[in-house]
């Protein structure tokens, strides 16, 4: 079986959410179970030198664009087994950053356009195309629009997979036939027209031979007006042909048995020598050393979604507590100067770092004790998956992948591996954590659910085997 992932993004090579973190690691894992799987992405400006350099040239050609005429390479690097293909237009992608150029609708619907293009010219004929998110959520419309009576692409097989609903690719309507050369057929509310604009999202929902989502209960949610984002309809009336399956985590990458960057490598069996990473999280975030104390984290994009009002609120009340507390992230400027100024005023207790790095979210999994992941909407979220692999244990709420992936612990059968509370507010997240906190200080207890956590499974092999029943399923009906 052939499948070729097409994507905005992907690890190694550009990343700017966890998107790219699975179009890194599920199409390897499809691979080990015997798919012949490989990736498409755009050939952006921000691809690291060395990369570039050991690209091959694959193919040069000229892509239809309403009117336009555009040029495109196709340029091939096989990264850690899995074949990678870039297109190449320096016009539309060698440019600083990913997104937010204000040309958005042409880059991309280049991009889908170029891929169809480019496919009778690779050494590779796919039985699937598997879409991620709203950048490629033309392809399957492209494919209908005008590839339809070429026999080169009829057996081909479309799944759309959303990530996040809140991002859709709405643009104005005009663009329908000068960019996309699509006739007003296309422009119904059962095609791609959303309140007078064209939503490249909406393209993928409506056309794709299949839809999946990045959990189960996210899935469900998003049939619902207030997950829906105005697409709860659409997804309601194609909800036989939508399935969630949840995310996994690359297992090799985030193993704190063999993790290069944290102090103290460790296994589930072992857990306790989490206590000599917990000193060097204190130490490299300067607080003060203390084994007694539970360490809370937030790693996260710091945006509204992600339930940061409802720590806000509590937060003072919440270092009234006998705890230490580290953030680290980027966002919006109200939530990076409000946890600065909080962290100024109680230095001994909150240490707020407004970057990013890679490398510190490792020793923050590592070394501390509670992870904290309060989140609005959460379609699947990564962040709680790894902390479990970390022995870190999660308070979230009940939504999305939340639900799917931290169960409650259950003191009466001592299962579960986390915390979850369900209604959005503020101290319903503090009650939740004070008993967390309570539950620390009972050390064989919370040896158990560290271990519990440990124990948890969200490798990609369960979730790749989903997939690959999926794409039989399209295939032999």
């Amino acid at each position: 079986m052939k499948v070729l992932f097409v994507a905005s993004e992907g690890v190694p090579f550009v990343k700017t959410g966890g998107l790219a973190d699975v179009i890194g690691s599920l199409p390897r894992e499809l691979r080990k179970q015997g798919l012949d799987v490989r990736v498409v992405l755009p050939k952006y400006g921000d691809i690291p030198d060395h990369f570039k350099q050991a690209m091959v040239t694959v193919k040069e050609l000229t892509v239809p664009l309403g009117w336009r005429k555009q040029y495109c390479g196709v340029q091939e690097l096989i990264f850690e087994g899995v074949p990678f293909y870039f297109i190449d237009n320096e016009y539309y992608f060698n440019r600083p950053g990913l997104y937010d150029h204000g040309d958005e609708a042409e880059r991309f619907a280049f991009f889908c356009r170029a891929v169809l293009e480019a496919l009778p010219h690779l050494d590779f004929v796919p039985d699937i195309l598997h879409c991620h998110d709203w950048h490629t959520g033309m392809v399957s419309v492209f494919l209908k629009a005008h590839y339809g009576t070429d026999p080169f692409y009829q057996r081909l097989r479309t799944v759309f997979t959303i990530h996040n609903l809140n991002y859709q690719g709405v643009f104005p309507g005009e663009i329908l036939g000068d960019l996309l050369g699509l006739g007003q057929e296309y422009f119904t509310p059962e095609g791609i027209e959303f309140y007078d604009q064209v939503n490249f999202m909406k393209g993928g929902i409506h056309y794709s031979d299949l839809i999946t989502t990045v959990s189960e209960t996210y899935a469900r949610e998003i049939q619902m007006p207030y997950y829906g984002e105005k697409l709860d309809g659409s997804l309601k009336q194609r909800s036989e042909r939508l399935q969630g399956i949840v995310n996994g985590i690359d297992y090799e990458r985030y193993d704190p048995w063999t993790d290069p960057f944290i102090s103290k490598n460790y296994h589930g069996k072992a857990p306790a020598k989490k206590r000599e990473n917990k000193k060097a999280l204190q130490s490299c975030f300067q607080l003060p050393q203390r084994a007694d104390v539970p360490v809370l984290a937030l790693v996260s994009r710091l945006v509204g979604h992600k339930g940061l009002d409802l720590l806000a609120h509590i937060l003072e009340e919440l270092l009234a507590l006998d705890v230490q507390m580290v953030i680290l992230g980027t966002g919006e400027q109200k939530y990076e100067a409000f946890f600065r100024s909080v962290a100024g005023n109680y230095p001994d207790k909150l240490a707020a770092w407004i970057t990013f790095s890679e490398d510190l979210s490792h020793v923050i999994y590592a070394g501390a004790d509670i992870f904290v992941m309060p989140s609005l909407t959460e379609p699947c979220g990564l962040g709680q998956i790894i902390a479990l692999r970390y022995g870190c244990i999660p308070v979230v709420r009940e939504t999305g992948g939340l639900m799917d992936t931290v169960e409650p612990y259950n003191e009466m059968t001592g299962e579960g591996n986390g915390f979850r509370f369900a209604n959005y507010n503020a101290h319903d997240l503090l009650f939740t954590l004070k008993e967390a906190i309570d539950l620390y200080q009972q050390k064989k207890i919370w040896n158990k659910i560290v271990r519990n956590a440990m124990k948890s499974d969200f490798s990609w092999y369960k979730s790749a085997l989903k997939y690959q029943n999926l794409y039989k399923m399209l295939i032999n009906p």
